[in-house]
């Protein structure tokens, strides 16, 4: 187990939320106090998901319950980063979309009509009622024209009785019937990365990406240029990273470990400001 980031001042934090501040319903050992390092410290911060089903209000709710408050504004989500994305592309457009509050919101907070015709995007994000209309008419407007875009990968997602289909193996469905491939905008994307970065004013020379996950998390936070953690509290076991062709800078057992961190790696004030 790796613990080094060497003594490079880190400016922001990036952190994944399921994993590693939460398990299920649960917060993870540590997860309130690095929450509360960060915010005695004065460090930006973002907790990040590719989880487009919530809107960041029903994400602060859901974490509470855990035991601990992020602000709305500290937490960033695939459908947000996809909204931000197309906003850039294609200001006022007219898309079709395929997902819950999480993404429907976000899209109309940037601008966005939503309709079922004449549309620039299909957007499809994750929900628990994909239809059989609204798949075949995201398939004519792609056919017709329409850009296919994704806001995650994720093929699966969790329930309480198994493994559920998520976006990913949805757009697997829609790409086999027209020939397109949707263009993904969360992780392991780095675009989500630099999207949360823009969103605190960061850059990716002092930051840290911290997830569970090598294939998303370490990969997009290599990708974007920054430093990573990989905490051993979910999906990637310290065996199983021997298998990619990548490393995390430090491997840590949980987000216990990286609360000293948050107090050793802080610049002094003279050297921000220096910096800024």
């Amino acid at each position: 187990m790796t613990t080094a980031l060497d003594d490079h001042p880190i400016h922001s934090w990036l952190t994944d939320m399921d994993g590693v501040l939460v398990h299920e319903q649960s917060a993870l050992p540590g997860a309130a106090d690095f929450i509360a390092a960060l915010q005695r410290f004065g460090r930006p911060f973002l907790v990040l998901t590719n989880n487009s089903i919530f809107t960041p209000r029903d994400l602060r709710a859901r974490l509470s319950r855990s035991g601990f408050d992020i602000p709305e504004e500290s937490i960033w989500t695939s459908a947000l980063a996809t909204a931000r994305f197309l906003a850039e592309q294609a200001p006022g457009s007219a898309a079709y979309v395929i997902g819950e509050a999480g993404l429907t919101s976000a899209m109309h907070e940037e601008g966005f009509i939503l309709a079922d015709s004449d549309v620039e995007f299909v957007v499809l994000g994750e929900t628990r009622t994909y239809s059989f209309e609204s798949i075949s008419r995201a398939i004519r407007l792609i056919t017709n024209g329409a850009k296919f875009i994704a806001t995650n990968p994720d093929v699966t997602g969790p329930s309480a009785e198994g493994p559920l289909p998520a976006t990913g193996s949805v757009a697997a469905m829609i790409t086999a019937a027209t020939g397109i491939h949707p263009y993904y905008i969360g992780k392991p994307n780095p675009l989500m990365m630099r999207t949360a970065l823009n969103r605190i004013g960061a850059h990716s020379e002092t930051s840290v990406m911290i997830g569970d996950r090598m294939d998303t998390d370490v990969k997009s936070g290599l990708e974007a240029g920054m430093r990573s953690v990989l905490v051993l509290t979910g999906s990637t076991s310290e065996d199983e990273i021997a298998q990619y062709p990548y490393r995390p800078t430090a491997v840590l057992d949980g987000i216990a470990d990286v609360v000293p961190l948050v107090e050793a790696l802080t610049p002094l004030e003279s050297v921000e400001l220096d910096e800024d």
